[in-house]
């Protein structure tokens, strides 16, 4: 019997080579054993294959007989992946793969991410590039690492072997949709020192727990919480009413997830104890109140813990690093002239206190280069007046959206007939690679397009069986008729 999760879906090169490579650990900086495995799948199928360095890799597979004078095509996309898991799960995403599983119509992953963002991408491409039917021109599959975490694949490939000026992305997540533009952004770490004294008041664990999460990009405008900020609410309140010092607080694992879970362990004068549960109570129902409907869940959790000696900050770094989460901005900050657009945002996505230091680490994003800058260096000069030393990478540009293409207007035609209705044409707030190719290939004519899925970045993500197929075909169609 065969141990194969996806057996029986169609098309069944694609579902098979997704569950090949839902196998192999995939986390960012950790994509050796999946860019190697690429490199096998190239030997195998004797097409032509570069990997560098970093372990991005480019395939090529000739034009079909006949295809020759038509112009080359590049099919796109990264193979790492957002590793989030649930509270409770024991998965070493570094070393183990996932554990698929089918519900009706959606694929998920028991406990974890899916990484279908962007493990389609690859399903798609491997299932493309050895299928002996498909007639098509010169083929170039780019597959880049780290595009997750500030797109260090892409800022570094070589572009030399490719010919191809029309680019396929296949990084988005919503099938009735293709992209032609995105915001550019980039990764912003504020480091703020601490000092730390030994402190026997009584000590108390403070969860922050249940909140939905989402893509940094495309959910930060759906009003969903952040875990870290509510924290930071909750300790200003207390800190309002009593001593309070901070023993640890972390939050988030990934800098354009935005986080679900905070927590903070905190130590006040045993005589404060009692009024601390009632404080935490009130805050937490106004919480719950405000977020009702964006975020039903959220959850408030208080825990008395075993008196004992700790080294916890002084109440004024405490205090410190409360107004700093506070000052500094979160969210949409500017709303784009198209509707329903964000033009500008971030997203504080990881909080780590350790022995010495906190570390922030924010995801800044604008589709308008000027307002990038402007909140780059407001957020600069803000915590850098807390005595925070702040770094900037990892930046990426905007994809700027041109309104007519031909690329554009067959896939659109090809969609309508297979169909039956029209394709939306949107530019997003989320950052993809494109914005860097379009500038390494000037008069690149380039697309993104994916199939649906649901909640990605998050444990909670599903992608639709159905929607594979019918992305996959107008892909195949789309290769073709070019």
């Amino acid at each position: 019997m065969s141990d194969r999760v996806l057996q029986g879906l169609e098309p069944e090169k694609v579902f098979y080579y997704f569950e090949e490579i839902s196998r192999i650990p995939r986390p960012s900086y950790h994509e050796k054993a999946i860019s190697d495995y690429l490199v096998k799948f190239a030997a195998d199928h004797s097409l032509e294959c570069i990997q560098d360095e970093l372990g991005n890799v480019i395939m090529i597979r000739p034009a079909s007989k006949g295809c020759e004078d038509r112009k080359p095509i590049m099919l796109q996309g990264h193979m790492d992946m957002v590793c989030e898991k649930e509270p409770g799960c024991d998965k070493d995403m570094e070393k183990e793969g996932l554990d698929l599983f089918v519900d009706s119509d959606l694929i998920g992953a028991k406990g974890t991410t899916l990484g279908g963002d962007d493990g389609i991408a690859i399903a798609f491409a491997l299932a493309l590039l050895e299928d002996e039917t498909l007639k098509a021109p010169r083929l170039e599959f780019v597959c880049t690492v780290s595009e997750e975490v500030g797109m260090d694949g892409a800022h570094a490939i070589d572009f030399s072997p490719c010919k191809a000026r029309r680019l396929i992305n296949i990084d988005s997540e919503e099938e009735a949709s293709v992209i032609i533009g995105c915001a550019g952004g980039g990764r912003m770490e504020i480091t703020l020192p601490v000092i730390r004294k030994a402190s026997k008041d009584a000590v108390f664990e403070l969860t922050v727990d249940g909140l939905l999460g989402g893509h940094s990009g495309t959910s930060i405008n759906e009003g969903r919480a952040n875990a870290n900020m509510l924290m930071a609410r909750i300790l200003r309140k207390l800190s309002q009413s009593m001593d309070i010092s901070l023993i640890s607080f972390e939050g988030g694992n990934k800098d354009n997830a935005i986080p679900r879970i905070s927590k903070a362990v905190v130590c006040v004068p045993a005589g404060d104890a009692g009024s601390l549960k009632d404080i935490v109570s009130k805050e937490a129902s106004d919480i719950k109140l405000i977020y009702a409907q964006a975020d039903p869940d959220i959850k408030v959790l208080v825990k008395e813990c075993e008196a004992a000696d700790r080294e916890a900050l002084s109440l004024e770094d405490t205090r410190k690093i409360i107004r700093l989460l506070l000052s500094l901005p979160n969210g949409v900050i500017r709303m784009s002239s198209i509707e329903g657009l964000v033009e500008t945002s971030l997203n504080l996505g990881v909080l780590k206190l350790s022995d010495k230091e906190i570390k922030l680490v924010y995801s800044l994003r604008s589709s308008v280069a000027a307002a990038y800058d402007a909140l780059r260096e407001n957020m600069r000069f803000m915590a850098e007046g807390y005595g925070a030393d702040v770094k900037v990478h990892s930046e990426y540009p905007a994809w700027e959206y041109v309104k007519d293409s031909p690329l554009q207007n067959a896939i659109r035609d090809i969609y309508r007939r297979q169909n039956g209705k029209d394709l939306r044409v949107e530019v997003i707030h989320a950052g993809l690679e494109c914005g860097l190719f379009a500038k390494k290939l000037p008069g690149v004519d380039a697309i993104s397009i994916g199939p649906d899925l649901f909640d990605i970045h998050t444990p909670n993500e599903r992608m639709s069986i159905a929607s594979v197929q019918r992305e996959y075909a107008l892909v195949r169609e789309l290769i073709e008729t070019l």
